[in-house]
C-alpha cells in the first residue's frame, strides 16, 4: 500500500511539473538553480557520445557548449554550473518535459509529431535514413529483407519507414528493437538482424568505430531526409530565442562548417577514425537559410 501511495505521488508530481516549468521558463529555472543540465547521448557518433575518458563529446556537444556560453552571458552568470545527464531515444522527451534536462544535444529528429511535445532549435544537420548490413548478408535493397528480422532503436523515427516506402509495401519483415544505437548495431554484427534502419550518418559512425569496418555497408534507397535539432521544452520562446540566435550566428559566420569538418571530415576520438562524410547539398542550403521546420 505504501509503495502504491509513493507511485501515485510521483505520478502526480510528474503531471504537475510540466505546467509549472512552462510557466516558469527555462531561463528562470536555470537562474534560480544556478545550473543548466545538458542531456546527451552515449553512442550517437559523432554527434553526442562518450570518449575514452567517458566524457560526452561530439558535433552537437560543441554546438551546445556555445549555447551554454550564450546562456551564461544572457543571465550574467559566468560561474553557471553545467551538469550532464545521459539520455536514450526512449526517455529523452519525458526527461525534457519533467525538467530533468534543460537542453538535449544528441541526434534527435525534429518532426511535426514531436513538436506537439517539445520544441527544436534551427536545424544544424540533415540526415538520410538508410540501412546498415553485413556485406555477407546478401541484403542490398529493401526487397532483400522479406521474411528477415529488421532492427531499429526503440523510440526512434526510423521504425516503420520500410513499410511506408513504395518498395517495401509488399514485403514482410520481423521488427526487433535495440535499447540504443550500439545495441541495434550489435544485432546486425552478430547476425541476429539482417539490417539496421537508421540515419545514415549514425550508421557511418557505428561502422567506422567497429572492430572490422570493412565487414559492413550502408545500402538501399533513402527512406527519408530528416532534420536534427537541439531539443528544448515546448512553449518557451525566451529560451528558444537564445538558442536559435546562437546557432544562427554560428551558421552565418562559418563556425558550424568548421565544426562539421572537425567531426565529419577528420579523425575523431576515441579511435581516430575519419568518417569522411562530406556535407550534403541539403545541409548547405539549410545553413544558408536557417529554419526549424520539422519533417512530417
Amino acid at each position: 500500500m505504501q509503495a502504491t501511495r509513493i507511485a501515485l505521488a510521483l505520478g502526480l508530481a510528474a503531471t504537475l511539473s510540466a505546467p509549472a516549468l512552462a510557466e516558469q521558463g527555462t531561463l528562470d529555472k536555470i537562474r534560480a538553480s544556478g545550473t543548466i543540465t545538458v542531456g546527451h547521448r552515449e553512442s550517437s557518433v559523432p554527434f553526442s557520445y562518450l570518449d575514452a575518458d567517458q566524457k560526452p563529446v561530439g558535433y552537437m556537444m560543441d554546438l551546445c557548449a556555445k549555447v551554454v556560453d550564450a546562456v551564461k552571458a544572457e543571465l550574467k552568470l559566468p560561474a553557471l554550473q553545467v551538469k550532464y545527464q545521459p539520455v536514450t531515444s526512449q526517455n529523452r522527451i519525458p526527461l525534457m518535459q519533467n525538467g530533468t534536462i534543460d537542453i538535449e544535444c544528441g541526434s534527435t529528429t525534429n518532426s511535426v509529431a514531436r513538436q506537439q511535445q517539445v520544441s527544436f532549435s534551427v536545424t544544424p544537420f540533415i540526415t538520410s535514413v538508410r540501412m546498415a548490413v553485413r556485406k555477407d548478408s546478401g541484403v542490398q535493397d529493401i526487397a532483400d529483407l522479406d521474411g528477415k528480422p529488421l532492427v531499429t532503436t526503440t523510440g526512434t523515427t526510423s521504425d516503420g519507414l520500410i513499410k511506408q516506402n513504395e518498395k517495401g509495401k509488399s514485403i514482410n519483415v520481423r521488427n526487433i528493437y535495440g535499447k540504443d544505437h550500439a545495441d541495434s548495431f550489435l544485432m546486425v554484427a552478430s547476425g541476429r538482424a539482417a539490417a539496421f534502419v537508421m540515419d545514415d550518418i549514425l550508421l557511418a559512425g557505428l561502422i567506422a568505430s567497429s572492430k572490422n569496418p570493412a565487414d559492413f555497408a550502408i545500402v538501399g534507397p533513402s527512406l527519408r531526409d530528416e532534420p536534427y535539432g537541439v531539443m528544448l521544452r515546448k512553449d518557451d520562446p525566451a529560451f528558444k530565442a537564445v538558442v536559435d540566435r546562437t546557432l544562427t550566428a554560428m551558421m552565418k559566420s562559418g563556425e558550424v562548417e568548421q565544426l562539421y569538418n572537425k567531426w565529419f571530415m577528420n579523425p575523431i576520438p576515441p579511435r581516430n577514425v575519419n568518417l569522411n562524410f562530406p556535407m550534403s547539398a541539403a545541409l548547405k542550403a539549410t545553413l544558408a537559410n536557417p529554419n526549424d521546420k520539422g519533417v512530417e
